[in-house]
């Protein structure tokens, strides 16, 4: 089988190096001279297998809307909203005041995500790959008392899903974290002893090129400009305005690129470039850094080592595309890294960066096919690509295989906003 995959993220790479493993002929392009330089290039760096989760959920209604009425709030619109940015907001909060959808989501969510932690886990036996990866836990940080009820109840869904996670008081928190400034009191945390880290850009990057040695084509630079196709069959696709190429099969993995590509297939895809801030810094002093990941929900910002470096994530802006990196969202991000873990990074050779993680409205990804019989979707992963990548790509080349797919796959349906 001759495949084509629309998009060269991780992503995109993760689910072309799963039909190679099949035995297709696999041809990855990508509008970017490069691999892995949008969403994947400087995300938060978690492979948060249990912490994965709807943003359209009941708690946003009662907290993060509100939130941006606040300067340091985590979540921002720009004023004036487009009509994209309204009809997202919209649906959003539909989404989110349907608590049973909202839970059947987010259980869906975990399972693909504890799906995907075995499918990198599997490839770290059968590929040696150097992306400042690790699995050290991910530890979710609790200021209050409420703050350490509302972690408990999640411990409680995470049980019942066969997830393992442990409560720790003050003391075992900072044991955990040693680096946490001793003069911020803390309630404790939720660690989630079976989550990773790793750059996401230089996994694809070094994926990528394993790909190409066993055969498969990546075409950077490459637009697609139009298609040829009708209700039943994507035929082909033309790339940069001049040569046609056929496939068997196409996978759109274009992130926020998807939506056009889904439309002009007559599939409704309405994902929405929210817009996220990074720093990544040298570490300056290791006893002062963070040992693994954390979660601040206090400031709503990720904290991560890789390697000799921390990276610092955060802000969710309602923005369309628009590329400025804000000074004030990095020195906010940059605060609350300071606030934790004092001393801990060199900020005079930080690395800003902006990107869109593409959104669906509801929450889960989509993740199989809508409407042609040879066009599959494996995109819409909002902030949790990096994490869910290595089990969507297995999944959607279970699909293409007509292998029975690990997971259930309902709640991923890319035809669902069209029926709706």
């Amino acid at each position: 089988m001759k495949a084509v995959i629309i998009g060269a993220g991780v992503v995109g790479v993760t689910t072309a190096w799963a039909l190679q493993r099949r035995g297709m002929d696999v041809t990855v392009i990508d509008k970017a001279d490069g691999v892995a330089l949008e969403t994947s290039y400087a995300n938060a760096g978690q492979r948060s297998y249990g912490h994965v989760s709807p943003w359209a959920s009941p708690s946003m209604i009662r907290e993060a809307l509100p939130s941006m009425l606040r300067r340091a709030g985590p979540l921002k619109l720009a004023l004036p909203p487009s009509m994209r940015t309204l009809q997202f907001l919209m649906g959003m909060t539909r989404y989110a005041l349907q608590p049973a959808l909202f839970n059947d989501n987010r259980r869906a969510m975990l399972r693909l995500g504890q799906f995907s932690r075995e499918q990198f886990l599997a490839l770290d036996e059968q590929v040696s790959l150097a992306f400042d990866g690790a699995h050290g836990g991910l530890l979710k940080l609790a200021d209050t008392p409420a703050d350490r009820d509302h972690l408990l109840r999640i411990a409680e869904v995470m049980a019942a899903l066969g997830i393992d996670s442990q409560w720790l008081d003050e003391a075992a928190t900072r044991q955990q974290e040693p680096g946490l400034n001793a003069d911020q009191p803390i309630t404790g945390g939720l660690l989630v002893p079976g989550d990773g880290t790793g750059d996401c850009q230089r996994f694809t990057q070094v994926l990528s090129q394993r790909f190409v040695a066993g055969g498969g084509q990546l075409l950077t630079q490459t637009r697609v400009t139009q298609l040829r196709a009708d209700a039943q069959r994507l035929h082909a696709i033309q790339l940069n305005g001049a040569d046609w190429l056929e496939a068997d099969a196409f996978v759109v993995c274009a992130g926020c690129g998807s939506r056009e590509l889904a439309r002009d297939l007559g599939v409704n895809l309405p994902i929405y470039p929210v817009k996220g801030y990074s720093l990544t810094a040298p570490i300056r002093d290791s006893r002062c850094a963070p040992v693994s990941t954390l979660i601040d929900d206090t400031r709503k910002v990720a904290m991560t080592r890789l390697g000799d470096r921390v990276r610092v994530t955060g802000f969710a802006e309602l923005a369309d595309f628009d590329r400025r990196l804000l000074p004030r969202r990095l020195d906010a991000i940059r605060d609350s890294l300071d606030a934790r873990f004092p001393g801990a990074a060199d900020w005079s050779a930080a690395e800003p960066w902006t990107g869109f993680r593409p959104m669906t409205p509801d929450g889960p990804a989509a993740i199989g096919r809508a409407r042609q019989a040879n066009v599959y979707y494996n995109t819409g992963h909002g902030t949790w690509g990096w994490t869910l990548a290595m089990g969507s790509a297995e999944l959607t080349a279970q699909l293409l295989a007509e292998e029975t797919p690990a997971l259930d796959l309902q709640a991923f349906s890319p035809g669902r906003f069209t029926r709706g």
